[in-house]
């Protein structure tokens, strides 16, 4: 944690600079922003959930397409009926 204290006769303004200054070259604001839109990686159930989902809706989209009934609206059905499951 980054402390500093005000001296004798200093302004807000260049302890507001010096604290700033060491919060730079800390890295600290480095770091945190390296880390804002970190996403933990996926475990190995549900990479396998997840590519089960996918098998079951390509398998029906490709049953409706044989059959001439695949639209926009008969995707939405397809995935909602698979996540009900």
């Amino acid at each position: 944690m980054i402390q500093v204290k005000k001296k004798n006769r200093e302004t807000s303004e260049s302890l507001i600079r010096r604290f700033s200054r060491r919060v730079q070259q800390s890295g600290v604001l480095l770091s945190v922003r390296k880390g804002r839109f970190y996403a933990k990686p996926k475990s190995r159930r549900q990479v396998r959930e997840s590519a089960q989902y996918r098998a079951k809706v390509k398998k029906e989209v490709d049953k409706l397409k044989k059959i001439g009934k695949f639209d926009e609206e008969a995707l939405k059905r397809v995935k909602k009926k698979i996540s009900e499951e």
